[in-house]
C-alpha cells in the first residue's frame, strides 16, 4: 500500500473524519515530514479543518508535550499524534479524550510502516476479534504466562478490566494507536520473572533475552541484554518507573517485530508488559515513562483456561 492510501485508511477507515471536524495533528522534528505531509493533506480533502503542530521530542515515552499542544489537544475533533515518542500514556492525551476528542497515537511510526505491515491489517476483522475477546475475557481473574526460555509470571486481574485497541476510533472520547491491534488491562498486582526476547522499548529488538525479576508489582531487577540503560531509564524516573503498568496481547496478524514498539505489541500471538505509568487505562501510577516489552511464544492461561494465543498470528 502506498503512504497516500495508508493516510486515506487513517483519517476515513480508522477516525471516521467527517466533513468540518477539527483534525490537529501533533508530531516532532524526528518524524518524517512524509508522513505528518500525507495525514494533513488527507485531512484536507475529507473536507476537515486540518491543524499541525510540531515540537521538540520529548526524552521519554510518556512524557508531557507542551502546556500549548494539550489545549489545542482538548479542542480538537480529532487527534494524530505521529512522533518519535508516544503521546499515549499521558495526562495531555487523557485529558483530550475526556473532552471528547478522537485520538490515534502514532509514535516510532516510518514510511516502510506506513506502507507495509499492522497499519495494512484488516481492522473490521481485528475490531470483532477484539469484541469476541473481550466478552472471554470479562470478569477474568488470574493470567498465568510461561515461555520456554523461562518466563513465568502470576498476574492478578480480580476486578481490572480488560480493553481492546482495535484502530476503529469513530466514537467521541476514544483512543487508539496506529497501527492497532492488542487487548490490555492495568493489573493488580504481578510476580515472577518476564524474560522479554522480542523488542524493548528504548532499546529495540533484543538479540538476546533481557529478563525482568518482578514481585508485587515491581520490578526488581534487570538481567540480560539493554539491562542497565532500562534501570538508568527507569531510575530517572523514579521507584514509580519499577511498576509493571501494563499485561498486552497482540492480535494483529500483519504486524512485524520490527523494533518499533507501536508495531511489535500488535504482532499477532505475542504479549508484552509494560513499565511505568498506567494512569490512563485504569490504573493507579503516574508518571513521565512507559515502557513495553515484548515476549514471542507465550502460553497465556487464564483462569486455567489455555487462550491459545498463536491463533492470533
Amino acid at each position: 500500500m502506498d503512504i497516500k492510501r495508508s493516510a486515506d485508511m487513517v483519517i476515513n477507515t480508522c477516525m471516521g473524519a467527517k466533513k468540518g471536524e477539527t483534525v490537529l495533528i501533533v508530531t516532532d522534528t524526528c518524524t518524517d515530514e512524509k508522513i505528518t505531509k500525507a495525514l494533513y493533506a488527507s485531512a484536507v480533502e475529507a473536507g476537515c479543518e486540518a491543524l499541525m503542530l510540531t515540537m521538540e521530542p520529548r526524552e521519554q515515552h510518556g512524557a508531557e508535550p507542551p502546556v500549548i499542544v494539550e489545549e489545542a489537544m482538548k479542542s480538537s475533533d480529532v487527534l494524530l499524534a505521529p512522533a518519535s515518542k508516544s503521546l499515549t500514556h499521558t495526562q495531555a492525551r487523557k485529558h483530550a479524550s475526556e473532552n471528547g476528542t478522537r485520538t490515534a497515537t502514532m509514535p516510532g511510526i516510518t514510511i516502510g510502516m506506513m506502507k507495509e505491515g499492522g497499519l495494512n491489517a484488516d481492522y473490521e476483522k481485528i475490531n470483532n476479534l477484539a469484541g469476541e475477546l473481550l466478552e472471554t475475557l470479562k470478569g477474568s481473574k488470574e493470567v498465568r504466562i510461561t515461555t520456554e526460555l523461562g518466563t513465568d509470571l502470576v498476574i492478578d486481574v480480580d476486578g481490572a478490566e480488560w480493553m481492546a485497541d482495535t484502530g476503529m476510533c469513530h466514537e467521541k472520547g476514544t483512543t487508539t494507536n496506529l497501527p492497532a491491534g492488542e487487548m490490555y488491562i492495568a493489573p493488580k498486582n504481578v510476580n515472577g520473572k518476564a524474560v522479554i526476547d522480542g523488542s524493548m522499548g528504548g532499546i529495540g529488538l533484543l538479540e538476546e533475552p533481557l529478563v525482568i525479576n518482578i514481585k508485587d508489582r515491581k520490578a526488581v531487577s534487570f538481567e540480560g541484554e539493554g539491562a542497565e540503560k532500562l534501570e538508568r531509564m527507569v531510575n530517572d524516573v523514579g521507584s514509580d518507573g519499577r511498576n509493571i503498568a501494563e499485561l498486552g496481547i497482540g492480535i494483529n496478524p500483519a504486524a512485524m517485530l520490527i523494533g518499533v514498539i507501536l508495531e511489535d505489541e500488535k504482532v499477532g500471538g505475542t504479549i508484552h508488559i509494560a513499565l511505568g505509568d498506567n494512569s490512563t487505562f485504569g490504573g493507579d501510577v503516574t508518571v513521565d515513562l512507559h515502557l513495553d516489552g515484548i515476549i514471542t511464544k507465550p502460553k497465556v492461561v487464564v483462569d486455567g483456561i489455555d487462550l491459545n494465543v498463536e491463533r492470533f498470528a
